[in-house]
């Protein structure tokens, strides 16, 4: 069993993370979102939420209390979130971070796949490139976590690369993105301070 933190938990890509969570571990689970209304019921034997955000160091400090694995998935200002995490991680002493960004922030993504979606063609991604950079100067054992644009598939058929190797295709589904949160949280050696790419197959 491994306490996890889920922070947005009531987006696509944490609540489907939860769910995927509670249905194929026992793990405990922690969920963090602005709007705690919007996670539903929860599973009283295994979930807990907390209301708040990133930015809200008392929420956050309550919420790293016991926690083995954060996993966050967090839109707006992304390196402000990314610092503001980093620092209370290492004050409450949780080393496992898995944090998503996007694909492109490193321009890895080949002409053979879409070569629009780089950071050098998409200013917009820049925030997700300011948050790796933060994530990637700490000292916790990382994983960042570059999805392709992500469908609501049912398969988990999915590659990895890491940085510095070309992307491998353009798409993913939102469940494949939760088995691999899953199978990170469970290994620490996977990953270890590592950017990965995911894609179908």
């Amino acid at each position: 069993m491994t306490n996890i933190l889920i922070i947005g938990a009531s987006g696509t890509v944490g609540g489907t993370t939860r769910r995927y969570l509670l249905d194929n571990t026992d793990d405990q689970l922690t969920l963090m979102a602005r709007n705690t209304k919007r996670l539903g019921n929860l599973n009283v034997e295994r979930e807990r939420a907390i209301s708040g955000s990133v930015n809200d160091s008392e929420a956050l400090k309550s919420a790293l209390e016991g926690q083995d694995v954060v996993f966050a998935a967090l839109s707006g200002d992304l390196k402000n979130m990314a610092q503001s995490l980093v620092a209370a991680m290492d004050k409450a002493d949780v080393k496992r971070l898995l944090f998503i960004t996007s694909m492109g922030i490193y321009n890895e993504i080949p002409a053979s796949v879409e070569p629009s979606g780089n950071l050098a063609s998409n200013p917009v991604l820049q925030t997700y490139r300011d948050a790796a950079d933060v994530i990637e100067a700490s000292d916790l054992n990382y994983t960042i976590i570059r999805p392709g644009w992500f469908d609501n598939g049912n398969d988990t058929d999915y590659q990895l690369t890491h940085k510095g190797e070309p992307f491998g295709g353009h798409d993913v589904s939102v469940i494949s993105i939760a088995d691999l949160v899953m199978k990170l949280a469970h290994d620490q050696n996977l990953g270890s301070r590592d950017s990965l790419g995911i894609n179908r197959k």
